[in-house]
Formats: C-alpha cells, sequence, structure tokens
C-alpha cells in the first residue's frame, strides 16, 4: 500500500479530530432541519393516521392565511421594537460604566442579572406587577390616572411584552458592548483629547467605529433572540388579546401541539429558519466586508 504523503496524512489527522463534532452536528443540527423540512411537504397527525406527503400545500395554506400573516406582522413589530432600545440603552450603560465611576462594579453586576434570570419567573413577575389590581395600576391611581387592563388590552399587551423583552436582553448587551469598547485602544482617546476632542466626538468618530463589529453581532444575535420568543405570551397573555401577542414561535407550538397540524407546524418553522438564516448571512456578508 502506497504510504500517505505528509499533506495527506495532515488530512487524515485534521478528520479524525473534526469527526466527533462533525458527527454531533449531524445528528443534533443538520438531521432535525432535514427532517423539519421533510415534515413541511406532509400532513396528518404522529397521534392519528401518520404523516402522507402533500407537496407544497402547507406552504399555500401559509400564504392564504390571514392568522399567520397576523402573527408574522405581530412578530416583526415586536422584533423591530425590542432590537433597537436593546441596542441603544445598553450602548448607554456601556460607555457610562466603561468609565471610573463610584461603584462601577456593583452596577455591572445589577444590570446583568435581569439576563441570567429564568424567563418563565420574570413573565411570572411582570404579569403581576400589570394586572388590572396590580402594583404598576395602584401606582397610577395614586397619581390620578385610571386603572388600565394592560394584559387585556389590544393596545397595551404587546408594549409590556416589549418592555420585559428590553429589560431581560440590556445586560447581556452590556457586557458585549463594554468587552468591545475595552478592546479599543486607549491611545485613540488619548490622542483625541490632546486634538480638543470632547467626550461626544470621542464616542462618535473612535468609539462607535471600534465597535462595528460588536455592534453587528449584538444586533443579529438580539434579532435572533426575539424572532425566536415563546415564554413571554405563553406566560402572559396566551398569544391575545384577539391575537395581539401571538409570536411566530408561540404559533408554531400551538399548531403543533395544540391543533396537532405537524406539517403546517413544519412549514411555519421553516419560514423562521428562513429569516434566521437570512439575517446570519448579513452577518457573515458584513463581518467579510469588515476584513
Amino acid at each position: 500500500m502506497k504510504p500517505l504523503t505528509e499533506s495527506q496524512q495532515e488530512t487524515l489527522e485534521a478528520w479524525i479530530f473534526l469527526a466527533p463534532a462533525l458527527i454531533l452536528l449531524g445528528l443534533f443540527v443538520l438531521y432535525p432541519i432535514a427532517y423539519l423540512l421533510y415534515l413541511s411537504f406532509t400532513a396528518g397527525s404522529f397521534t392519528r393516521e401518520g404523516v402522507y406527503w402533500v407537496g407544497l400545500r402547507n406552504y399555500w395554506r401559509l400564504w392564504s392565511d390571514p392568522d399567520f400573516w397576523q402573527v408574522l406582522g405581530n412578530t416583526i413589530y415586536f422584533a423591530i421594537a425590542t432590537v433597537i432600545p436593546s441596542l441603544v440603552i445598553p450602548l448607554g450603560l456601556a460607555a457610562l460604566l466603561n468609565r471610573s465611576i463610584a461603584l462601577r462594579g456593583l452596577l455591572r453586576t445589577a444590570y446583568f442579572i435581569p439576563s441570567i434570570t429564568s424567563l418563565v419567573a420574570v413573565g411570572l413577575g411582570f404579569r403581576w406587577l400589570f394586572q388590572t389590581e396590580g402594583p404598576v395600576n395602584s401606582f397610577l391611581n395614586g397619581l390620578g390616572i385610571a386603572s388600565i387592563p394592560w394584559l387585556g388590552s389590544v393596545t397595551w399587551a404587546m408594549p409590556v411584552i416589549i418592555l420585559l423583552s428590553i429589560w431581560k436582553q440590556i445586560g447581556f448587551n452590556m457586557v458585549v458592548f463594554l468587552a468591545g469598547m475595552q478592546a479599543i485602544p486607549i491611545s485613540r482617546y488619548e490622542a483625541a483629547e490632546l486634538d480638543g476632542a470632547n467626550a461626544w466626538q470621542q464616542f462618535w468618530h473612535i468609539t462607535l467605529p471600534g465597535l462595528r463589529p460588536t455592534l453587528i453581532f449584538a444586533t443579529v444575535t438580539t434579532a435572533i433572540f426575539t424572532l425566536r420568543s415563546f415564554e413571554q405570551p405563553y406566560v402572559m397573555t396566551g398569544g391575545g388579546p384577539l391575537n395581539s401577542t401571538n409570536l411566530l414561535v408561540f404559533y408554531i407550538y400551538n399548531q403543533a401541539f395544540g391543533q396537532f397540524d405537524i406539517g403546517y407546524a413544519a412549514a411555519a418553522a421553516i419560514v423562521l429558519l428562513a429569516i434566521a438564516l437570512v439575517l446570519v448571512s448579513i452577518q457573515l456578508k458584513i463581518s467579510q466586508e469588515e476584513a
């Protein structure tokens, strides 16, 4: 048998070391995605007659289903209204806490704690705060403002869920921005001070350009986090009132495990996956341009 060349031996060794990770990737990522895609072309249920091939019928149902379009609109509105404050507020906090101020370590910890708390527990807490006879309405009553049915109102239920999601995401993004800021050389700020630049000019011309890769990463990860939100409507509103807080993942869950319509739920999940892939591809493209 002809002996392997040095290059072939290195390639073989690389494949041997990569094999465990590739096997796990195939079993727990690629196979489930492929099976999900297959299910999106089927109908039926695992608990009754089984699934059978229907082609593109589920995707046509999605296209012609007004409930799906309402849920998709809810999800886009929720994502936009959550992502922007979840980037702007942590960026400002990170810029403040990157300076030498009193209790800086304590403040960093306090802002980060929400990101490690259970979303279900936080959702129950917010539901208690915003119930009709809850503390928020009691505070408003003390100011002479009538009680608002926060979670029972088509107008106010979604903003409450958005508020919860922003509060939950602030700490993680703040830490990400802090790490990015501390990677910017101090010499740039020192040179800017010598040139007479004030704090705002330093932030605009040094901090923001230096944080560009970090901002791209935080934007994409926050967007994906909001797109896959499930606990908020599940715990707080059940998707109501009048479907106004029904988000895409919660809609998929109801179709799959409430209606046992596996194929239709799989088709909606493929739409969600496609949106996430578009976001990731945008991030990769911008990152390559930066490199």
